[in-house]
C-alpha cells in the first residue's frame, strides 16, 4: 500500500535537524512520492538539494506563494521564469492568494497569481493553488481560465460543497489533509458527496497536523491518518484510498 503526499515542505526549517530521520519515516510508513511546493527564491537551493537525495521520491515545484509577495514581487517572478527554465518542475506553485495576514499587497497577490498561471499554460504543466480568506477573489482569477488547459489542485480545500464543485468544474483536484480529522474542520460533513476522483491527499507538513498530532509539527508520515479517516468518510478501504488519490495524483502530475 503505498500513498503519496501531494504537498509537503521537506525543505522547511521545521525539519533541518531530523530531515533525514523524517523521510526514512514517511517511507516506513507507506508514502513514496512527494511533491513539493516553493515558497519563494530562498528556498531554491534546499529544494534542489533534497531533490539531488530523493531523486526517485521528490517531484519539485516551482512558485511564488502569495504570503510572500511583497516589495521585491518582480525580482521573485523574474528568478521563477528562471527557474522553470532551467529545471524540471513537475507544477507551478504553491501560487494564489492570502488576504489571512495582510492585505497590503493584494493586487500584487492577483498579479503574481495571473502571471504565474500564464506560465503554467506556458509551460503545460499544473498548478498547486493556495487559498486564505480569498476564494472569491481566487475563483475570479481561475475563471478567466475556464475552458483553457488550466489543471491542477486546490491545496488545503477548506470550501463549502459549492466552492468544491466549482473547483472540480474548473478542472482542479481538491488537495485533502490534516483538516478532514479536525472536530470543527467541517470539510468532513460534506466530501462523501464529491467522488474519490477528484480527491488527493497531501499533508502541507510541517503545518496541519492531523488528529492525534493536531497542534504538532506535521510531517509525512502522518499521511495514513488522513487517508483512514477518508477511507471512514467513504466508507471504503484504506487501501482503496491509497489506490485511487495516487492514481488521481498521477492524472494531475503526470508523474
Amino acid at each position: 500500500m503505498n500513498f503519496t503526499d501531494t504537498h509537503t515542505h521537506l525543505y522547511s526549517e521545521a525539519f533541518q535537524d531530523d530531515q533525514k530521520a523524517m523521510m526514512e519515516r514517511a517511507i516506513a510508513a507507506g508514502v513514496d512520492r512527494f511533491f513539493v511546493p516553493a515558497i519563494d527564491s530562498t528556498y531554491t537551493d534546499a529544494m534542489l538539494e533534497l531533490k539531488k537525495n530523493y531523486p526517485e521520491q521528490v517531484f519539485l515545484m516551482c512558485g511564488l506563494h502569495p504570503t510572500h509577495v511583497k516589495e521585491n514581487v518582480a525580482s521573485e517572478l523574474q528568478h521563477i521564469k528562471e527557474m522553470l527554465a532551467q529545471h524540471d518542475y513537475v507544477a507551478v506553485g504553491e501560487i494564489g492568494v492570502d488576504l489571512y495576514w495582510d492585505q497590503t499587497f493584494k493586487q500584487q497577490q492577483l498579479e503574481a497569481f495571473h502571471t504565474q498561471i500564464q506560465w503554467s499554460l506556458d509551460k503545460k504543466l499544473p498548478i498547486a493553488i493556495h487559498c486564505r480568506d480569498a476564494f472569491d477573489e481566487v475563483f475570479e482569477v481561475l475563471e478567466d481560465y475556464r475552458g483553457t488547459a488550466l489543471k491542477g489542485i486546490f491545496h488545503c480545500f477548506t470550501g463549502d460543497l459549492a466552492q468544491a464543485h466549482q473547483a472540480i468544474d474548473l478542472n482542479l483536484k481538491l488537495g485533502i489533509g490534516g483538516v478532514a480529522t479536525f472536530k470543527n474542520g467541517k470539510i468532513d460533513q460534506f466530501l462523501n458527496e464529491i467522488a474519490l476522483k477528484h480527491i488527493v491527499l497531501e499533508t502541507d507538513a510541517p503545518y496541519l497536523a492531523p488528529v492525534p498530532y493536531r497542534g504538532k509539527r506535521n510531517e509525512s508520515a502522518y499521511l495514513p491518518l488522513v487517508a483512514a479517516k477518508l477511507a471512514e468518510i467513504y466508507n471504503v478501504s484504506i487501501e482503496d484510498i491509497a489506490r485511487q488519490t495516487t492514481l488521481n495524483s498521477c492524472e494531475v502530475f503526470g508523474v
